[in-house]
């Protein structure tokens, strides 16, 4: 990575992980889908799993990478992808969210909050900059299509669509006057793109804020409540999102809590500037979410005492992709007409 940004490919990074992910955050002049810098976060993961898997043996390495050659682009080829094109502001302060043990769906609730209901962003209502709303992409991740729907007016379309997490994503959201884009959600469904349980998607989102945009404490109090999102133990059940500090990322309890983390950067001249130099804001290291971390632990605590039954076990078609169905197959020849 530092090589890359010697030598001018990329103008600056930074590396950190969720649970057990490695999370890339990279800033170039490229725009989005460029092939060299797709081909530069390739490389540095299949190094990684290169560096963890042989030498250090560690479990489950690169089962995130679903292929072996580089075909032009990261996206499908496990990875989750967030990009955004932009034009510098005057001052342009954004949050990078990372999650572990969960699916790019995580995202839809929060980004509701965010954009769409005044209850969380008082600014939708007391700023003119905001106040015509914000215009939500929805991709079916299934069919590979997108539709457009701009909030408040089309709001109850929205949650139609975005209530069902697994199907309908929200890939991006825009300021409704201008256009101005003002979040990008990766949207990669590893189980779609396998056939099977790989691993779940562990996703990443990149919120721009301030200047006619959510301020800061408005994105960060929609992860106060810890929503039921699909993941956790094996990829097959129901769990709360907990938000963490970097030092908690560490899925432990039945491989969870699910959880996230939220890292605050300015960009100048696509310099990633954080608190002190480089070092990002821990911005959920804060005894303000103590208080959420706990609910979590109560909401976990109660979703297990159901063990194996639903609704802490995900719907049999989500399960589908998981290893049930080869329990399943066993069985079948032993049914007998009722």
């Amino acid at each position: 990575m530092e090589r890359a940004k010697q030598e001018g490919l990329i103008l600056d990074y930074y590396v950190f992980n969720c649970g057990d992910d490695v999370e890339l955050l990279m800033t170039h002049t490229m725009g989005e889908n460029d092939v060299r810098v797709h081909k530069l976060a390739w490389d540095t993961f299949k190094e990684v799993n290169e560096r963890a898997s042989k030498p250090l043996k560690l479990y489950a390495a690169g089962q995130d990478l679903l292929v072996e050659a580089f075909a032009g682009t990261v996206k499908g080829m496990g990875p989750g992808v967030a990009e955004m094109e932009i034009e510098e502001r005057e001052s342009e302060p954004f949050v990078v969210l990372a999650a572990d043990k969960t699916s790019p769906g995580a995202w839809n609730l929060p980004l509701f909050k965010v954009f769409a209901d005044p209850y969380n962003t008082a600014g939708l209502i007391i700023d003119p900059k905001m106040h015509d709303g914000f215009t939500f992409r929805v991709l079916d991740v299934k069919e590979g299509e997108y539709v457009d729907l701009a909030c408040p007016a089309e709001m109850y379309d929205l949650i139609s669509l975005i209530g069902t997490i697994e199907r309908y994503i929200v890939e991006r959201v825009y300021r409704s006057y201008d256009k101005l884009v003002a979040a990008v959600a990766s949207t990669t469904k590893l189980s779609l793109i396998a056939g099977r349980y790989v691993g779940k998607d562990d996703p990443c989102l990149i919120v721009r804020a301030q200047y006619g945009l959510p301020a800061l404490g408005e994105i960060l109090s929609a992860f106060a409540f810890p929503h039921l999102v699909p993941g956790w133990m094996r990829g097959s059940h129901y769990g709360p999102l907990m938000p963490v500090s970097l030092k908690d990322a560490k899925c432990t309890v039945f491989d969870g809590p699910p959880r996230c983390v939220a890292l605050g950067f300015n960009l100048t001249n696509g310099r990633l500037v954080g608190l002190y130099g480089k070092e990002p804001a821990d911005l959920f290291d804060d005894p303000a979410f103590d208080h959420s971390r706990r609910r979590a632990n109560e909401i976990a605590e109660y979703m297990r005492l159901h063990g194996e039954f639903m609704p802490a076990r995900l719907e049999l078609e989500q399960m589908e992709y998981t290893t049930l169905p080869h329990v399943i197959k066993r069985l079948r020849g032993r049914f007998k007409r009722a």
